[in-house]
């Protein structure tokens, strides 16, 4: 048995849409998958959450042990862009200052505070395993986020950010641009 769902098992999941060169791992959990919209050469690895509204464009690669958590909000990841193993990336929040209750089992009149923005990791950016993004963060184009760091402001173009919180900590080089042109060029996108 392939560890990949087949096309038909594709078809029977119930996506939003998918394209072509998707591969999804047999043990990867989608809870409403008629807000997952998925791209084209996309890889989403074994004991990977996904929930809510998430959109996945092109060449984007999640790792294992992943969770992305859209909400109504919507998390967004951007052509050429991935998750290493263990991320987490969340729209949604509960409060934890002690103004709202918790937990999904409560109704929402009783979560006043509950965080609720967008995520967007745009084009290039890649995220460090054990890193977490959390509500209304746009990770900017070309951003590198190292391992085990907390991102709970946006980042700056073609920047590298590391820690708790994530800060920058140097530049990132553009030269991967010129891949990714001969790479559309090969295929007939360019």
């Amino acid at each position: 048995m392939n560890n990949f769902l087949s096309q038909e098992e594709l078809k029977k999941l119930g996506l939003k849409s998918f394209g072509e060169d998707v591969l999804i791992g047999r043990n990867v959990m989608i809870y409403a998958p008629e807000k997952l919209s998925i791209g084209n050469h996309v890889r989403i690895d074994d004991f990977t959450c996904i929930s809510g509204n998430v959109t996945l464009k092109d060449y984007i690669h999640i790792s294992q042990f992943c969770g992305i958590y859209g909400g109504e909000a919507g998390v967004v990841m951007e052509d050429f862009t991935g998750l290493s193993s263990k991320c987490s990336v969340y729209a949604v929040s509960d409060d934890y200052t002690g103004s709202s209750m918790t937990n999904p089992m409560v109704p929402m009149a009783y979560k006043p505070k509950m965080m609720h923005a967008p995520v967007q990791i745009k084009r290039h950016a890649i995220i460090g395993c054990n890193s977490v993004i959390l509500p209304g963060v746009t990770v900017e184009e070309g951003t590198a986020v190292g391992s085990m760091s907390l991102c709970s402001k946006g980042t700056e173009p073609w920047s590298i950010y590391t820690g708790i919180p994530a800060k920058k900590r140097g530049d990132r080089s553009k030269e991967l641009l010129d891949l990714e042109k001969a790479l559309l060029e090969e295929i007939g996108n360019g």
